[in-house]
């Protein structure tokens, strides 16, 4: 990428790397700053820092290398798209979709149906996705189709203004509501997986009661923070892990049902977790916008085995 800018005299007395940064709005400062580092800017054709104070009337000439486009092979997918325009792409996952390839699943991903869909996102990092879904985690997901747009939902997420709303169905009785309030780091000995531990990130769970059966409860959860499974280790440490999570268990579902409904509880497949509401900004318009998918349909039909059981008035909701 190579660029030539004049600083004009409105500009003086600032920084180097803030003007720029605000002159080249689809890059991060962060990803200028590294530039200016690595010696890509040169202010009147000599090396800069990014502190540099101007005074108005230099010239910046930038030769940067942009990141090597993602190499993965496009792949025909049918994509449950909810909304599309030309800085937004919003999908409704299915249960059972890996959202980018690892080792293990190089192949059909949502990534691989995202390049096929829309070739262009190869030239964004990690092909506009911007956050995740683990791969039994269905729901809504929000993909950029423009740097502009990639930098915007970065910020977004960062600044925690992206509203992100779950259903989880949880063994147990949990509060009626509440928030859970615990760093999340990898686990100190299962490296799959993750934990509350003291050296973790912050991470903040809102959550409240909706529903309760004997022994189980349906949750509505927002996410303050975005941490990696981040819902499935609050809940598993406040001693609530979510029906059918593998990893995050810990206690039998089903028990206190009958019969038919602990084994709907026991045998369904996955964790019973559902991004439900997605809200943001839009990068262009400044717009804000929010999206709903329902309950994908064995979600559904678990809570309908349960339903005949439910507690009419919860005395603690």
């Amino acid at each position: 990428m190579e660029r030539a800018l004049d600083i004009v005299a409105a500009e003086a007395g600032r920084r180097l790397d803030q003007v720029l940064a605000q002159r080249l709005p689809d890059f991060s400062r962060g990803r200028i700053q590294g530039w200016i580092d690595a010696g890509m800017v040169r202010l009147d054709g000599r090396p800069a820092k990014r502190s540099a104070k101007l005074v108005g009337g230099e010239r910046v000439r930038i030769e940067a290398w942009l990141p090597q486009p993602d190499t993965h092979a496009p792949e025909p997918m049918d994509l449950a798209i909810l909304f599309e325009d030309r800085h937004l792409l919003v999908i409704d996952k299915p249960a059972g979709l890996v959202v980018h390839p690892a080792a293990g699943n190089w192949q059909g991903t949502l990534l691989n149906g995202l390049l096929h869909h829309a070739p262009d996102l190869a030239g964004l990092p990690r092909c506009g996705i911007v956050h995740r879904l683990d791969k039994d985690t269905s729901g809504l997901l929000v993909v950029a189709k423009t740097p502009g747009a990639h930098k915007s939902l970065v910020a977004q997420l960062q600044a925690r203004t992206v509203t992100r709303e779950y259903r989880a169905l949880v063994v147990g009785r949990p509060a009626a509501g509440g928030s859970v309030d615990a760093p999340i780091g990898r686990h100190p000995v299962r490296r799959t997986a993750m934990a509350v531990t003291i050296a973790g990130k912050p991470a903040v769970t809102d959550y409240r009661v909706l529903a309760r059966w004997p022994g189980h409860t349906l949750l509505a959860l927002r996410l303050r923070t975005g941490r990696t499974h981040q819902i499935r280790v609050h809940m598993a440490h406040i001693g609530h892990p979510l029906v059918g999570d593998p990893l995050y268990g810990g206690r039998v579902a089903g028990a206190g049902l009958p019969a038919a409904a602990a084994r709907a509880v026991r045998d369904f497949p996955r964790q019973a977790l559902h991004a439900l509401r997605l809200g943001l900004v839009h990068p262009q318009s400044g717009e804000s916008m929010a999206w709903e998918a329902p309950l994908a349909a064995d979600f559904q039909g678990l809570l309908a085995a349960l339903e005949p059981l439910r507690e009419a008035q919860p005395a603690d909701v």
